[in-house]
């Protein structure tokens, strides 16, 4: 009776979890619809970016414009920027990110640079605190869903790194979304800007679906709409000054998008391993079912055997 009070005890204690985790399943199913529907709504001012740059690019050679944001100078020390998460339970996710990180912070010191980290997440902190990195800032308790107000806080910063030369490039390592079950790390040329990327091209977005019961995600190619300039078109100010104003903006939107996309990214591993564990769990509690079943028929013909033994002595 013992062995069959542990057994009940286990699949309680088995059927308990499997309720957190198809909540969290659930919880993590809902933020990234809501980080699909934040992509969606900075489309617009990123549709307008791309449109001022189109057209600037028609007036000037950005090649030949002379900014400080797309400025080429040598490179003595790179700044990688760091995007893991605050939590855990969301499978290789971090654990990817950090190992990309490294990666690349070891080509990096062979070629003779130095390495300044900016660690967005907690889990990538600690990580590098623990071995004595050269970390210069952390960014920690970020919104679940990036705002516009966190990518430009970090952005901001990083400018103000590069304009000092206290770096002389920066790099984004952030993780890819590609389904919900498939991301990948993904390393990024921040600054300088690469003027040859300032024009507008085709985007894309993801769309989190339920068919048959299951999440699915769809993405579709974007076409930025773009059109050229009037001939008569008139800038009040310089257009020279004009692009240096909007660099920053533009900085800072590639910031966020790669922000949105590291927490749809985050969110999916994380639906994936809730939806992992409940699987196991559900078939855990059908072992120990056959289990528990077993050793109550066993208990049963122990007992049914005693009542013979006992019938046979008399």
């Amino acid at each position: 009776m013992a062995n069959l009070k542990r057994i009940r005890d286990r699949i309680k204690a088995v059927k308990n979890t499997r309720k957190i985790t198809e909540a969290m399943r659930l919880v993590a199913a809902a933020r990234v619809r809501r980080a699909q529907e934040q992509v969606m709504a900075t489309r617009p001012f990123a549709d307008r970016l791309a449109q001022v740059f189109y057209r600037l690019q028609t007036r000037l050679r950005l090649e030949d414009v002379d900014l400080p944001l797309l400025k080429q100078r040598p490179i003595e020390t790179v700044g990688l920027l760091v995007v893991a998460g605050d939590r855990g339970l969301c499978g290789a996710y971090n654990a990817n990110v950090i190992k990309r990180t490294e990666e690349r912070v070891r080509e990096l010191q062979e070629t003779g640079q130095q390495v300044r980290l900016y660690l967005v997440g907690r889990k990538a902190v600690q990580y590098f605190q623990r071995r004595s990195a050269p970390i210069a800032k952390t960014y920690v308790n970020l919104s679940q869903i990036p705002t516009a107000a966190e990518a430009a806080q970090i952005g901001d910063e990083l400018l103000s790194a590069f304009l000092s030369e206290k770096v002389d490039k920066v790099e984004l390592i952030y993780t890819r979304f590609v389904s919900l079950i498939s991301s990948r790390p993904v390393v990024q040329s921040l600054l300088p800007l690469d003027p040859t990327r300032l024009a507008a091209r085709d985007d894309e977005i993801f769309n989190l679906l339920v068919r048959g019961g299951e999440f699915t995600v769809e993405r579709s190619k974007i076409v930025a709409a773009v059109s050229a300039p009037p001939p008569d078109m008139i800038f009040e100010q310089d257009p020279v000054q004009i692009l240096d104003a909007l660099l920053p903006l533009y900085l800072n939107n590639q910031l966020l998008r790669a922000l949105q996309e590291a927490a749809a990214s985050e969110l999916a591993a994380r639906m994936t391993a809730m939806s992992n564990a409940s699987d196991n769990a559900t078939e855990l509690i059908r072992t120990l079912g056959l289990a528990y079943n077993k050793a109550r028929q066993a208990a049963i013909t122990q007992e049914i055997l005693e009542v013979v033994a006992g019938a046979e002595a008399l």
